[in-house]
């Protein structure tokens, strides 16, 4: 799903509001304080227009913060300096330092602060020609750790959450990337089977016709079941995908007697060694798919194979499957993405897998452990 384009003006208004918000506060509450605090002196054009002059640098604020805050706090110490009526213009420089500290880290703005502060007192020393500060000057302190200790917790409060949603999206990311390759697996292993069937069979009709229709209609019968198995299972596949729910039969081992005879009407002696029992359904279905791939790459990549040898075995804790077939000249494969997926499925289960040539074949071999099976 798109999602709608977020508007370029909307960081504008809320930057607009603030700066607007701000001055009325401040031009409102240092206009009260002219005209209720008995001694204060009144307001001024002057002094109001170094109020909005000082606080609509905030419109900037978010990208000049550290120069900014400088500013303004020179211009509301020069303000408080001069005689014009007292206000919380001090509240513009506390932005600028609060939006430092966010997005510089507290080590920026204490530096900045304290060199502020530091060039307020030489200014004080100059201008009163003692070293003596008032009372309230250790304010300026505490306002200055303050505003910096909500900055820094707010800026690590931002990181965190952003921390999360980034964590969160990977992981979806990750279940997608494990999703597309189980479908992957699962379509791969069901349409590589069945087509690597359907092509031996469809070799041996076209051998035999002329002289052996019979055989050439077992042969066309064996491609009208294995075409019919495929679509089945693509279909169920297909199914899982649309509806979003993992609702597909598994494969089992106990349909293994259908893959071995797929593998004989190929054209394979195929023998049976032990038997699976009963299996965890995970180990279950890795099993038979391991089988599946298995027998495939005999059918299409063993040469001259004639012979399989399939040995299911049950040592303590674990569960193995051993495929063995007697095609000449074998090397060691490049793996494909049926070795790629025989692989994967064993170590999803943390099991093991080799698959290598032997002097007279081709080996898979698996281990698969099963818990509670000691």
């Amino acid at each position: 799903m798109r999602r709608p384009p977020q508007s370029s003006l909307s960081p504008w208004v809320g930057r607009v509001v603030r700066t607007v918000v701000v001055t009325v506060f401040v031009l409102g509450a240092t206009s009260g304080a002219s005209r209720w605090q008995p001694g204060s002196p009144p307001m001024t054009p002057v002094a109001g227009a170094w109020l909005v002059a000082t606080t609509l640098t905030l419109l900037l604020v978010h990208r000049f913060p550290l120069t900014l805050f400088l500013i303004t706090t020179a211009s509301a110490f020069g303000y408080y300096a001069s005689g014009f009526p007292g206000g919380p213009v001090i509240v513009v420089p506390t932005i600028a330092l609060f939006v430092l500290t966010r997005q510089r880290g507290p080590l920026v703005a204490g530096i900045t602060g304290a060199g502020a502060l530091a060039v307020l007192y030489l200014g004080h020393i100059v201008t009163s020609g003692s070293f003596v500060l008032a009372v309230g000057a250790g304010f300026l302190v505490v306002w200055l750790v303050a505003v910096i200790g909500i900055g820094t917790a707010v800026r690590y409060q931002f990181a965190a959450v952003a921390a999360r949603r980034e964590q969160a999206d990977e992981h979806r990311h990750r279940l997608a990337e494990q999703e597309r390759l189980r479908i992957a697996r699962e379509v791969h292993d069901v349409v590589a089977h069945s087509l690597a069937m359907i092509n031996v069979q469809a070799g041996v009709a076209a051998h035999v016709a002329d002289r052996r229709p019979e055989q050439a209609k077992e042969a066309l019968l064996n491609i009208k079941e294995a075409s019919a198995s495929a679509l089945k299972d693509l279909r169920a596949t297909l199914a899982v995908l649309r509806s979003g729910e993992d609702k597909a039969p598994a494969p089992s081992l106990a349909q293994a007697a259908e893959l071995l005879a797929h593998a004989r009407d190929a054209g394979l002696t195929v023998d049976v060694h032990g038997e699976a029992g009963e299996l965890p359904a995970p180990v279950d279905a890795a099993g038979y798919r391991i089988l599946q791939e298995s027998l495939t790459n005999v059918v299409r990549h063993a040469d001259q194979a004639r012979h399989v040898d399939v040995r299911f075995g049950r040592p303590a804790g674990a569960f193995t499957l051993r495929v063995r077939d007697d095609g000449r000249g074998t090397t060691q494969p490049v793996p494909g993405h049926g070795l790629r997926g025989m692989a994967e499925r064993a170590a999803a289960l943390g099991g093991r897998f080799t698959a290598q040539p032997l002097g007279d074949g081709f080996e898979v071999f698996v281990e698969l452990p099963i818990e509670g099976d000691a």
